[in-house]
């Protein structure tokens, strides 16, 4: 065999070594994959929650009545390096887990109550979809979607210091501005508020600031700010209301019509009901005082007639109107809800 015979060969042999080496490899790669692929793993996550997005300004959507609700659990399914990898990613990161919902993008955008699948929600996850991971189960399954239309309505704009106690501003420009808010808020409830600081007091003080007044649609949801900010000026020898406790308050009801003159109502918490602690001008706490032949009232409808043990209500406070308008009386803590029974009146003779 000459020289250059032997060389080719050798060269041949090497190329046949190499070719069977890199199928080795990858057969073994390949079954590396196919064996994590084949095993696949499960893992419970907690902490995580559904969080509602922006919405358009005329509607209010909640979860439940809330801005944001919790998902006890979540169990995601997957290959054994994808599930030790997204344990990684929430160890680091744990807000991985907040979920926001874009309500219009689900296409709820009209008044109702709609069920969405939380599964299903979280299945569309950018993240979980990268990463391959099924979502076998999760609680709760499924979240209500509530959706309120708002209306415009206008509201007088009023003022709270750092302790939630009304402040009466010198001046507001503008005293009312318009914002969405549902349709059944009517009279003392169409309030914008303004938080005011006490380094915000003492400088409007002295010249006038700007704040943006906001709303609360429910306990527990984000403020609604206005569209536009006002401007205040607050008095220069200190605030113009003054604080009072009413002095032998006196509570009157208002039966409906089906049920005057066959039960009377017994309230459970009197004296709590009869506590009323006011900021007010020393001219409207005369005309409330004095003049007001009830200082609250409990109204009593139909359906009380048909509920057991105590109701609970919020009872209303009949401050004049010609200074509430002005926002010279203002209840300095949230309205007491009554706790009543009725009870039923015999008839003479028997």
């Amino acid at each position: 065999m000459s020289g250059a015979d032997y060389t080719m060969q050798m060269v041949k042999l090497r190329k046949f070594k190499y070719k069977k080496i890199a199928v080795v490899v990858f057969l073994t790669v390949l079954i590396w994959v196919w064996a994590d692929l084949a095993l696949d793993d499960e893992q419970t996550f907690s902490g995580a929650s559904i969080t509602l997005g922006r919405s358009r300004s005329n509607l209010w959507i909640s979860l439940r009545g809330e801005s944001a609700v919790d998902i006890n659990e979540i169990v995601l399914k997957g290959p054994v390096s994808k599930i030790s990898e997204v344990k990684q990613i929430i160890s680091n990161n744990p807000e991985k887990l907040k979920f926001n919902l874009d309500a219009e993008q689900h296409g709820f955008v009209s008044p109702g109550e709609y069920p969405l699948d939380v599964r299903e929600f979280l299945r569309e996850s950018i993240w979980i979809r990268e990463l391959g991971l099924m979502v076998e189960s999760c609680e709760p399954e499924v979240v209500d979607v509530n959706v309120v239309e708002l209306v415009q309505k206008e509201l007088t704009v009023r003022c709270f210091d750092g302790e939630n106690n009304p402040r009466r501003p010198e001046s507001i420009e503008p005293e009312k501005i318009l914002m969405f808010v549902p349709g059944i808020w009517s009279g003392e409830r169409l309030i914008a508020r303004v938080n005011l600081t006490r380094g915000d007091i003492e400088k409007a003080r002295s010249e006038v600031i700007e704040k943006t007044p906001y709303i609360v649609l429910a306990s527990g949801q984000p403020p609604r700010q206005a569209t536009a900010s006002v401007k205040i000026k607050m008095p220069p020898e200190g605030d113009l209301l003054k604080q009072y406790t009413i002095k032998n308050p006196k509570l009157g009801y208002c039966f409906s019509y089906n049920l005057q003159g066959k039960y009377r109502a017994e309230v459970e918490n009197l004296r709590e009901v009869l506590i009323i602690t006011i900021r007010a001008t020393p001219a409207a706490i005369q005309a409330y005082e004095e003049n007001t032949q009830y200082h609250v009232t409990l109204d009593i409808i139909d359906s009380d007639e048909f509920e057991e043990g105590s109701n609970p209500r919020v009872v209303r406070y009949n401050f004049p109107r010609e200074y509430v308008e002005k926002g010279d009386i203002l209840l300095v803590n949230e309205p007491v809800k009554a706790e009543f029974r009725l009870e039923q009146i015999s008839p003479e003779g028997q």
